[in-house]
Order: C-alpha cells, then structure tokens, then sequence
C-alpha cells in the first residue's frame, strides 16, 4: 500500500487542560488519532475527474476527455493503472463502456455520438477506477450530458407543464409546441397521445394543434406517481402519411414542493440557541426561492426567515423543551406549506462553528444547564479531518457551559473540513462539515499572441503555471469553443475545482457546483458555509473506525488486465503446476504461466488492445486432452440511482436552440448525393426463431422487439449492446429482466438464448457481434412453456448468420467441436485514443468562407508545462464563425496543486 504522509497537529485549546483519565469508558485521545491514521493510511481515497470539451453535445458530435485521476492531496495516482468510463442511457442502460490505460494519473478518449446508437436525451457520463469500487459509487464521477438530435429530429418541441391536486389525485395539464426544424409551427395537425408507465398504457387521447402549432393535453385524474413515473408519447401526422413520434418525461409534470431544516451540530438543544440551516425544492429538485416565519405551538412567532441561494438560507432560535415549533413557509409562486421543525432534546451539547474570518475558524462550544450538571469535569476532544487525514486534535475537560476559540486556517488544507466533538468514549455528540478556502490553487494563465483575430486565423496561446509565484510543472487539458454556438452559464459547469474540492467528498446533488469557484466573493462563501449545514457528508465514518470495522475489500487496483481462472481435470481434480499458454492470434501476442498448488493461473498485465479474442491452451500438459480451463468472469460495475437527475434537460430543442442550429448546418454543409445503380434485386429471408424447428414452437411468430444486424455495426461487445438496445428489457446483476416486471419488484430473470443453446447472459460477452443475424426480444413466451420451466419471465434469442452449406474435410469438422482444453473467449481490452483533428489553413490562398462551422475549435488534453519556466504554447486556426470564443484550461501539477482558467477572446 502506498506510504503516506500526515501532518498531524495536536493543539490544546488554550482554556482547556488536559487530565489523566479515570474512567473506564474512556479511551485515550491517541487511540482516535492512530485509528484514523490507520484507516487513511490502509483505505487510500482516489478521485476521477473528467474534463469533457462541451458542457453538452449532439448527435454526430464527438465528446472529448480527459481523466484526472488523483490520490491523497489530489496528487496523480500511482495506484491504479486503468480508469473506467461508462455512458449510461435514461433506460438505465450502459450504450458504452470504456477501459482506458492511465499514465501518471492522466488519460484521455473520446466517444462519439452515432446515430445508431444514441437518441436525443440525458446521458449520465460516469467513471471511477477497479479501487473505487470497493466503496459508496456515489463518490464516482457522474455527470448528467444532455445530448440533442438536429439531424433525424423533423419536429422540434417545447413542453409546460400545469398540476392541480384532485380529491382522487393529481390533475396534470401539458401544453406542447411543435416546429419543424426551419422553426414554422405544425399548425393544425392532428396529435395522438398515450401516458405510458412501465411500458404499458395508462390513458390515451388525441388533439389538433392550434394555428401557432399548441397542443393542450389534459391528463386525467390519477396518482401522483404514475404521472411522474411515466412517460408521455406523442404523435404528430405532419402530412404524407408520416406521423412523428416525440416522448416527454413526466418526473416534474406534478408541482410540488420539500422543506428540510438541520440544526448546526446536529440537534436542537433546550436554551441552547442554535443557527438551523434550511434547503427548500422543487419536485424538479432544484432549490426555489421561500420566505416564512418559525412559529411555536403556541402561535407566538419567534423569527422570519428568507432564502439566501437555491432554496437554502440559515436562521437562529433558543428552543425550549417546553416547546414545539413549526416553520410557515411561503413559497415564489405563492403557495403555502407548513412544516415541523425536529424535536427539542432536553439535554446536550453543541458545536458551532463560524467561518466567515479569512484567517480563522471559531469554534463554540455549548452545553446546556442540565448537561453541564451530569458532566462536568468529563473530558472530551475535538477532532478536525480533511481528505481522511487529522490536521487538528484537542482535548478538555467540562469546566464551563461554553466556550470558543480561534484555529488557524494555515492548519488546513482547502477543501471540506469535518469537525467533530467526541466524548471521552469514543462518541461522536456534534459534527459540522465546512469548506476551507485558503486561495492557494495553482496561478494558471492563457495569453494570446494578439489582440484579436479573423476566420480561419492563426492563434498561439501561451500556458504560464505558478505556484506561490515559482513555476509549476503540470499536465493540463484545454479546450477553445466558440461562444456563439456554445453559449454557456459558468455557475452551472462541472470543473475540475468544483469536483475535487467539493462534489467529489459530498453526497447528494448539488445545484450549479461552479457557482461557489466562479469569481469567488463573501456572498458566496456564505453561501458556501449554508450549502456545507444542508449537505451529507459520510466518506469519513467515526463510528466505523473507532470499531474496527473496515471495509470489505473485494477489488484490488489495477495495475493492467489480469486473465485468471483454473485448470482441473476432467473429474474435477485441480492440476498443480500445469502449464497454460495465451494467444491473441490478431494482434500477434502469446504469454506463458503455470498454475499454483490449487490450479489457479494468472496471467498479469495482458496487453488487450479495443475488444479482442483470446485463446487459453493446456495441450502441453500431459494428458493435457483430460483436462478443463475455466476463466474467472469480469464483474461489471452495478448501476446506482442518479443523484444529478435534476441537471436532465426536458426541452432539449428550445434550451440548446443555438447549438442544434449549427449542428444541422454542420450536417446539410457536409452531405452529398452520390448517384445509386441498382443492378439486382434479391429478398433474403430474415433468421428468426422459427428456423429452428420445434425448440421454440408455442412463441408468438412477431417478437415484442427485435435488434438487427444492422443495428449491432461497430459494436465492440454483443454484451453492453444488447443491454441498451434490448427494448423492454433491464439488465442489472449479469441478467435480463423484463423492465415493467422488474420495476414491480420481480426479479425473475429471462432466459436467454444463442440458437436453441440455453445459456447465461454473461455467454454473450465472448459472441461476436459480428456473427448475429438478429435478436428477438419476447417479453412473454406465449404457449411455448418455456419459462414454466426454467423459472424464467420472457425470452431473448440471439440468431445468428447462416453460413453457406458446403463440405468440410474431418479436420474442419474436428476444428468445430469445442474443446475444454482450448478455449477462446472476448475480453474488453484497451480502447484506444483518438486525436482530435484541428485543420491547417494558408491564409495567402483564398478560400471559401463559411464551411467551417466547428463549434469545438480545438481539443488537447496533453499540455505540459515545463519545469524550468512553468510555461508551454500551443497554436491552432479558428473556424469561419465571427464573434467570441473561449479557451478553458485545467489541470494538475505533481504535488497536487489544482488549477484552472477561461480566456475570451475574439474573432472578426
């Protein structure tokens, strides 16, 4: 395991004196300190940060990243070699999945937005390393990507919607604008329209859009989560028999408002006054604006209170045990609700914590009468840990009701801070979470050569890195995009601060993260500090520690591809010391190993470049025809609820109106009509599941969805696309599920086929793509009996291609008998980086102006800036759009140091 550093800084508050402990509850205040050095030290905490090129993208748009993967102080990660990036469909379906070499703690890829494969919609862009996935997934990186469709999209669309609530539930009612894509309305067209949930209809009916191209829809009454747990599917008749489908999510259709309170320190504690954070949302879960009063059970109104950022705001009250207290709030639309406040302990102890003084943090600490009275001259620590390393320990004894003290910020780190006061147990009675802001990140700056520039101009920036004004030698990535097409709000971006030092330790969703990090100010580190009392915050669990109870490890990290598994016999027997040799016939690549005392083998560090096949052969072993190879199987990382759903974007069209604008003129600039002879016509039957006889009699002859061949192009692993293009279906824990089954709760598994064969879903990772007709998706298998015996729900068949019929010698046929001995399977190799391509334009020969409509001008996720003068350059050419363009560069240098900068500049 990796050495570890500790600046560990043991202070006495200066009112405080330390004792020799009596009781036999106590434990000392070293044994807090060495077990968390311990757990630190034996459970290291990497960090995955993606800088992606554009905060959104389209169809037929290339995303472009770059990984940071850190450890420690954010330092660049010597402990995992492979980093992970999984693009993930609102099905809950991974379209991709990406297995990357990591070098120094950086790599780089890229994913490109097919049509084949991704629609118009959200995307969650998540990644972790094989290390991460032995804790909470909600510590991985993962990132709501909204992605648009101006190519195959003939109808643009707005949707609103309205909510009432109705004795019998809620009523929704959704007004729909629809455009084609030159922006006039679809005026009076006829519109059909179905509320789905789980795959099956819940009401339908049909409407005429207005002369502007509206369509009211009025949902009938129902439960509030069927509405928003379902989707609404439209139709649009646009003329020539075609009739255009369009799908809305419901999730926010219903109005509806949530209201929590966190007293700092954790409870509200009689005559103990106490500061209570608040955070109000909306059933979109994003923060909206309140204002109210906190009034006790006797009407008497003790305070008034209003939001200060995103629904969160903070106000102060004495409670009184006597007492219970409610909060009127009253929110923007006007609406009014009533919650409880939570209930006040007779009894306790508080910790506050104010951050507002640059140079200090105050602590006060608090005990009410009572609590004073059975514990004084008890002992109790202070304990404050950031990145699991304790920067601050102290000790006292209760010798007074309060008392506060300054701490030097210089003590820590920037980053999340948690403050913790135990009691001399080992308890944990208060904690306080808060952001320490020293301003120390790396000083990165971008400096054009000139002021401003033309189309297709020339442009060299220069890269300066300093870190307390000494150069830095760092790995940084850029990205220049053209404002115009591109617009973006700064406050509402992923970056490299915003993840490393905040969303990265916190759970939960947190709204517009860059706020805090754009152009800093006391409003919002204010801000900051409430967004800190509303947060949870669990990577660093006391409770756990202190009681040894550590983590189960079950996946080391990853230095490269280990293939491993056993060789038995063909009774069972494992064979020791037996040689196995690996071949990538493609690649022209061959290891060698021998099995330990148990049969097992390993084969470390396997160079498996994109998606190949591997053969494994035990015939140089004596009666090596005796004898079985079995591989241990990949485990595909489980996927987790979506914390960012509310950065979802519903009305794609109108929000990204701009960028899809240039996107299909990008698409009609680049079309050309090539002309078509038609020699021949054939029909070729299409393989289905009556090829194969009776094994699938009783099946209805139409499957409930089908995925062609044609589909399945260019696919790296049948696998993951089968998992995403399958409708109807649910893959989770290496099977198949019907989805409006599973999402009742039945987890009964369907049965899959290749052919007539019965086989588990994992058998599809070592099919190749290539060789698949077809498959058929039966959500139920009709009279055919087939899932009454094996214990299944619906049925999912692989047709492979027919080959010719033709003669084969004995040795083919020998050659088609699968052997135990020698076997070939697929495995999910490295997928190689793409670069990103910047034309070279000679400005002394004219050219025709307005092709290039790129909006990402220029990618590069390598920078290095050099040691001795913390500088580098790069150059490239702008597009032919006019206006202002941005450059954004992030990065890391070796110690740790966190750095990023936005340069505008423009174009004439």
């Amino acid at each position: 395991m990796i050495a570890r550093r500790f600046l560990l800084t043991i202070c006495l508050l200066t009112a405080f004196v330390a004792t020799v402990f009596a009781q036999q509850d106590s434990i000392p205040l070293t044994t807090i300190i060495e077990k968390a050095s311990k757990f630190s030290s034996s459970f290291p905490i990497e960090k995955v940060y993606l800088h992606t090129d554009k905060p959104y993208y389209a169809v037929g748009d290339t995303l472009w990243f770059k990984a940071y993967v850190t450890i420690e102080k954010h330092q660049p990660s010597a402990l995992s070699k492979i980093v992970y990036v999984d693009l993930i469909n609102n099905r809950d379906s991974v379209v991709e999945s990406q297995r990357i070499v990591v070098n120094n703690g950086f790599a780089s890829g890229s994913i490109v937005f097919n049509g084949d494969t991704y629609k118009q919609g959200a995307y969650r862009l998540r990644s972790y390393t094989n290390w991460m996935r032995n804790f909470d997934p909600d510590y991985f990186y993962d990132h709501t990507i909204n992605v648009g469709n101006a190519i195959d999209n003939q109808v643009r669309t707005n949707i609103t919607y309205k909510s009432s609530t109705k004795r019998s539930g809620v009523k929704v009612d959704a007004t729909i604008l629809y455009k084609a894509p030159d922006n006039t309305p679809y005026a009076n067209k006829r519109v059909n329209w179905q509320l789905m949930k789980n795959g099956d209809p819940v009401t339908k009916g049909h409407g005429t859009t207005d002369d502007k191209g509206v369509l009211q829809v009025d949902l009938p009454e129902n439960q509030a989560d069927v509405i928003t747990g379902g989707i609404l599917v439209t139709g649009i008749e646009v003329g020539d028999r075609r009739t255009i489908s369009s799908s809305f999510s419901l999730r926010t259709a219903v109005k509806g408002y949530d209201v929590q309170f966190f007293p700092e320190g954790g409870q509200l504690t009689n005559g103990l006054r106490t500061r209570v954070a608040f955070k109000a949302i909306a059933s979109s879960g994003l923060g909206v604006d309140v204002k109210g009063t906190i009034v006790d059970d006797k009407g008497t109104e003790i305070t008034q209170f209003n939001s200060a950022h995103l629904g969160m705001g903070v106000f102060a009250i004495t409670p009184d045990v006597e007492r219970s207290y409610k909060a009127n709030i009253t929110f923007a639309d006007g609406s009014t609700a009533t919650y409880a406040l939570p209930r006040v302990q007779s009894m306790g102890i508080n910790l506050a914590v104010y951050n507002n003084d640059p140079a200090n943090l105050t602590v006060k600490i608090m005990a009410n009468d009572l609590f004073f009275q059975r514990k004084q001259n008890k002992s109790f620590y202070l304990v404050a840990q950031s990145g699991g390393v304790i920067y601050y320990a102290a000790q006292t004894v209760l010798n007074s009701t309060s008392y506060s003290a300054n701490i030097p910020k210089s003590k820590f780190p920037t980053g999340i801070l948690q403050v913790t006061l135990f009691s001399s147990g080992g308890y944990a009675l208060c904690e306080r979470i808060v952001f320490i802001q020293r301003n120390d990140q790396m000083n990165v700056t971008l400096k054009t050569d000139k002021p401003s520039y033309t189309t297709r101009g020339n442009v060299k920036i220069t890269v300066s890195a300093k870190n307390d004004n000494k150069p830095a030698e760092g790995s940084f990535s850029v990205a220049v995009l053209d404002d115009t097409t591109v617009p973006s709000n700064e406050d509402n971006e992923w970056t490299i601060l915003s993840h490393m030092l905040l969303t990265s330790d916190l759970k939960g969703y947190i709204e517009k993260p860059n706020y805090y990090f754009n152009k800093p100010d006391d409003e919002k580190a204010a801000n900051l500090d409430i967004l800190m009392m509303t947060q949870g915050y669990r990577r660093f669990d006391y409770e756990e520690i202190l009681a040894d109870k550590m983590p189960p490890i079950y996946l080391m990290p990853e230095q490269g591809i280990d293939i491993t598994g056993t060789l038995r016999t063909n009774n069972g027997l494992p064979v020791a010391k037996g040689s196995l040799r690996l071949l990538i016939p493609d690649k022209n690549f061959s290891a060698e190993t021998i099995t330990d005392m148990s049969g097992n083998f390993k084969f470390s560090n396997v160079n498996v470049p994109d998606t190949s096949k591997i053969t494994l052969s035990a015939r140089n072993n004596p009666n090596g025809r005796n004898m079985v190879i079995s591989v241990n199987g990949e485990a595909y990382q489980k996927l987790s609820k979506n914390v960012n759903i509310a950065d979802e974007i519903i009305n794609i069209d109108s929000t990204f109106r701009p960028y899809l604008q240039n996107s299909y003129k990008q698409y009609q600039s680049s079309r050309t009509i090539k002309e078509v002879v038609v020699k021949s016509t054939k029909i070729v039957k299409k393989a289905s599941h009556a090829d194969y006889g009776g094994t699938f009699s009783g099946l209805p002859m139409q499957a409930d969805h089908e995925i062609t061949a044609q589909q399945l192009q260019g696919c790296p692993m049948l696998l993951n696309c089968a998992s995403t293009l399958a409708m109807g279906l649910t893959y989770v824990d290496n099977n198949f599920y019907v989805t409006r089954s599973y999402n009742q709760g039945d987890r009964t598994p369907v049965q899959v086929y290749v052919g007539t064969m019965p086989v588990d879903a994992n058998f599809l990772a070592s099919v190749p793509s290539s060789e698949v007709e077809s498959i058929e998706v039966f959500l139920n298998d009709g009279v055919s009996g087939i899932n009454r015996s094996t214990q299944t729900k619906g049925v999912l068949i692989v047709n492979k291609k027919v080959v010719k019929k033709q003669k084969i010698t004995l040795a083919q046929l020998q050659e088609l008998i699968p052997k135990q001995n020698v076997i070939t399977f697929a495995v999910q190799g490295y997928t190689k980086a793409k670069e990103f391509y910047s034309p070279k334009y000679d400005v002394t020969k004219a050219g025709v102006l307005g092709g290039d409509l790129r909006n990402t001008i220029y990618w590069k996720p390598n920078i290095l800036t050099d040691k001795a003068t913390g500088t580098a350059t790069f150059s490239f050419f702008n597009s032919d759009q006019r206006g202002s363009y941005r450059a954004i560069i992030e990065g890391i240098d070796a110690d740790g140091n966190i750095g990023r900068y936005v340069l505008h500049y423009t174009v004439k």
